[in-house]
């Protein structure tokens, strides 16, 4: 080895198993170790000659050759580009921000959700947590930064929707902690120290046709947006459920000719398919259970001035900041406190409204068959499915006169839903 010169070009002096001495054009020597991982032939390099002696040289080509028995790459590669890895990954956690995985957590669980439900969840996001901790590092949020921002919420009296947000929290953060971003979930130890629910009860509504029509008023005059309040109209006046007028499409109305301002020969007809109503999981594919809703006349007029706004979409009344996505779930709600109905009349009362007012008419002329129909007009599907759905078009003709009946006592008085257009071109 101490004999070997440089010559002209680089060479080689070979000992066994791969080790050989690489004597290069400028006379260094190295001892190095030609072997193949993974099918690929590689190099490794021990140290120059004669600090490194060829005892030692053979003694590390000895250890190469154990490590490579046990499928690991003697030249640290891997190690290397693991480490690499982790390092990486630890400084994207770093710099990651609470709304960029919240969103990745939403792309990931949205196919679950109906459409409905998954406008609700981002848009409980993005109106009440992505404004205070959308831009922070996700690893720098603890269980006070996310108490402070529920807090907010609680602060204008939504209890239900604080509580809503924490569970949307801490998922988020389960996703991060299984995609190894962080390792704990500041969200899941704050559930107890939110206000509690309030009990339980029957939805705060007003039953009485006279000051049920007051909610009304009170709404339409005040400075809402014009999507709103034709929102709460309908509400009223068909006593579905506030998400099947939130995420009403255009295409689920029939029998409505949208130029002409009376009925045609066929009477309106709003078709809520199966997918967007209260019912367990594994009915919401049968179209069995779509509901019926037949529409007075004061209802379509409400669709036809709502359409000069939003007819070229797919909603019938979509949010204010995107149009593909339901108006807030909360806006009709929040609209009836600010007027003064807080803890009196919520959107859900309608139906409260609808079925009081009725059944005491039905009670009043002895019409004995109308409980039935009107429990069926709410949707409240009975156990046997069978019946369900054989009544699904079931006393068509009564419901309609019903819900003539219902929208001729609450709108007694109320202006056009078009003056609420003409209303908001004027201010």
């Amino acid at each position: 080895m101490a004999n070997a010169k440089p010559k002209e070009k680089a060479y080689k002096l070979n000992d066994s198993g791969g080790l050989f001495l690489y004597v290069a054009k400028s006379g260094l020597k190295s001892w190095r170790m030609k072997f193949k991982f993974d099918s690929k032939e590689k190099l490794l390099t021990f140290g120059s000659y004669p600090d490194i002696t060829l005892k030692d040289a053979r003694s590390k080509r000895d250890q190469a050759r154990v490590k490579i028995q046990a499928n690991a790459d003697p030249s640290g590669v891997r190690t290397r580009q693991r480490q690499a890895r982790e390092q990486k990954r630890a400084e994207q956690a770093q710099l990651l921000k609470f709304e960029a995985a919240a969103r990745a957590w939403f792309d990931l669980q949205n196919g679950r959700w109906t459409p409905v439900h998954a406008a609700d969840v981002i848009n409980s996001l993005e109106r009440d947590v992505f404004p205070t901790m959308g831009a922070l590092p996700i690893l720098s949020i603890d269980a006070p930064t996310v108490l402070k921002t529920l807090r907010r919420v609680e602060s204008r009296g939504a209890i239900e929707t604080a509580r809503r947000l924490r569970q949307r929290i801490s998922a988020v953060f389960s996703y991060a902690i299984s995609e190894g971003i962080c390792a704990n979930d500041p969200a899941a130890i704050v559930g107890k120290a939110l206000k509690p629910l309030p009990k339980k009860g029957r939805q705060p509504a007003l039953t009485d046709p006279e000051q049920a029509r007051g909610v009304l008023v009170a709404a339409e005059a005040s400075g809402a947006s014009p999507i709103t309040k034709l929102a709460s109209r309908l509400l009223a006046l068909t006593a579905a459920r506030p998400g099947m007028v939130r995420g009403a499409e255009w295409a689920e109305f029939e029998n409505i000719d949208w130029d002409d301002q009376v009925f045609g020969p066929s009477l309106p007809l709003w078709k809520v398919p199966a997918s967007r109503m209260k019912l367990d999981l594994h009915l919401k594919d049968e179209q069995e259970f779509e509901h019926l809703i037949p529409l007075s006349w004061q209802a379509v007029e409400v669709l036809r001035a709502v359409r000069r706004l939003t007819g070229k979409g797919r909603l019938v009344f979509p949010g204010e900041r995107h149009s593909h996505r339901p108006l807030c779930e909360n806006a009709i709600g929040y609209h009836y406190n600010r007027v003064g109905f807080y803890g009196r009349h919520v959107p859900h009362g309608w139906r409260s409204s609808f079925s009081t007012t009725m059944n005491a008419r039905a009670f009043k002329f002895r019409i004995m068959g109308d409980p039935e129909i009107i429990e069926l007009m709410l949707a409240h599907v009975p156990e046997n499915r069978v019946k369900a759905a054989y009544d699904r078009a079931g006393h068509m003709e009564r419901r309609r006169e019903l819900s003539q009946e219902w929208a001729d006592i609450l709108m007694a008085g109320m202006s056009s839903a078009h003056d609420l257009l003409e209303g908001r071109r004027r201010n």
